[in-house]
């Protein structure tokens, strides 16, 4: 009986151990999240409405108005970042011919996505991470590229975000490689972004994640006067656009609808943001975009990467593809003055927390499992190491069938590990993590048989 009660408590403490979670914090991040400032964000913005429409087909020779100049400023603008970053940041505007579609092009268009490349320092890592936010501005009529459209928010928000993580996190180093682009042609089609994410199938490229950030500087509703500037929402989708009759077999048998490579990098953020940033929360919407209307991450979706959007949590339809104009003492039209520039600082401090955890962590276990050899009330992972890097060791992370969000972690510096709860009852996914609590994207176990 002695033995036993010994044996319990030994198994208890070593239990124990494994539940801590990891807490450790980077102060690297927390100093990089100091140095974005409101000021600056709204100097960007103002800057960007200067130009006074960013229509797709507007002026693309004038160097004070039309696409052409915001285009050029906000690549003088990634250059001068690039000053500072020892070699490591390079930009580039990537042209190419839109082909008219008799819808939104009506001829061939010579277009481009202004981008900033921050190179990673480690050559045996292959992942890009990828941040957007489109520099295209519309009024009523998408068609109409000569009026004012100023698109402060609908995307002047998304792109100031951009180019303060570029001053900011261009000066320093990550192992994974960013690519920072304002891409055109959002509001024509998803052109831009279309283009990006078919020549980043084409050639290979390693996307672990893309974060489109779509209208973040808003807090107020239109129409229900809500104002909110402690949430913001990220949309995910369900079931991979390109998922193979293989997989899936393998998420009906899991039941992983809720699980997606997409829904576990919306988790992520909400995880990592709600850790950086005080007074934000991110709120898990679960369907690929608002309904029936899309954004510049659903092609990279399409293309088989995991995206997602960040985007406010109240919309202001006065102020979103409007002619500025007032009608019954409404003004409306996309104005700076209408923006919350306090909730676009702590949306922009959310990705950067985001992109500096994802840049730096370990890369993500392989040959994750789950034993189902035998019923059992606990659950036995099985998982190897990354190649090339052993990390400093691994988080399980748990939650109820019916929750949206991790529950709760355990840690371990073993590729195994047993644990008291029923997977009939509990989902799990493991990620790697290094000794300053930088974790991979979580992977999803499938059956060991």
């Amino acid at each position: 009986m002695k033995k036993k009660f010994l044996y319990f408590i030994s198994s208890f403490l070593v239990f124990t151990q494994l539940s801590l979670s990891q807490v450790a914090e980077d102060p690297e991040i927390r100093r990089m999240i100091s140095e974005i400032k409101t000021e600056n964000l709204q100097a960007t913005v103002n800057k960007l409405v200067s130009f006074g429409t960013r229509h797709t087909l507007s002026d693309t020779k004038s160097k004070t108005k039309g696409m052409g100049a915001a285009q050029q400023w906000v690549k003088s603008e990634f250059d001068k970042a690039a000053l500072e970053s020892n070699g490591r940041l390079t930009s580039s505007i990537d042209y190419f011919t839109a082909k008219a579609d008799g819808k939104r092009i009506p001829a061939d268009s010579y277009i481009g996505n202004v981008m900033a490349t921050l190179k990673g320092t480690d050559p045996t890592d292959d992942r890009v991470l990828i941040i957007s936010g489109h520099l295209d501005s519309r009024v009523t009529d998408v068609m109409n590229a000569k009026s004012n459209a100023p698109g402060a928010n609908d995307d002047g928000s998304g792109v100031a975000a951009i180019i303060e993580l570029v001053k900011v996190m261009s000066k320093r180093s990550f192992p994974a490689t960013i690519i920072f682009v304002a891409v055109t042609g959002e509001e024509q089609g998803l052109i831009g972004a279309r283009y990006l994410a078919e020549k980043a199938k084409a050639s290979n490229w390693n996307i672990a994640a893309m974060l489109n950030n779509d209208m973040i500087g808003n807090s107020l509703s239109s129409g229900t006067n809500l104002r909110d500037n402690t949430q913001v929402r990220v949309f995910s989708e369900t079931i991979p656009y390109l998922e193979t009759e293989e997989e899936a077999k393998m998420r009906k048998a899991t039941s992983r609808d809720n699980d997606s490579p997409s829904r576990l990098l919306a988790r992520y953020i909400k995880t990592t943001a709600e850790q950086y940033v005080d007074q934000l929360t991110v709120k898990l919407v679960y369907r690929n975009d608002r309904f029936l209307r899309g954004g510049d991450h659903t092609p990279f979706s399409q293309n088989g990467f995991t995206a997602v959007r960040l985007c406010e949590m109240n919309e202001n339809f006065d102020h979103q593809h409007q002619d500025l104009r007032t009608e019954n003492n409404t003004v409306y039209g996309d104005l700076p003055e209408f923006m919350d520039f306090e909730y676009l600082r702590k949306n922009t401090c959310a990705n950067l927390a985001v992109l500096a955890n994802l840049a730096s962590s370990p890369k993500k276990p392989v040959n994750v499992g789950i034993e189902v050899k035998k019923l059992s009330n606990s659950s036995t992972l099985i998982w190897s190491a990354p190649e090339n890097k052993v990390p400093y060791g691994y988080q399980i992370l748990m939650r109820e069938t019916a929750s949206s969000h991790w529950e709760k972690t355990f840690f371990t510096k073993e590729t195994q590990i047993e644990i008291p709860y029923s997977k009939d009852n509990y989902f799990f996914a493991v990620q790697s993590v290094d000794n300053l609590g930088h974790t991979s994207l979580p992977v999803f176990p499938i059956p060991i048989r």
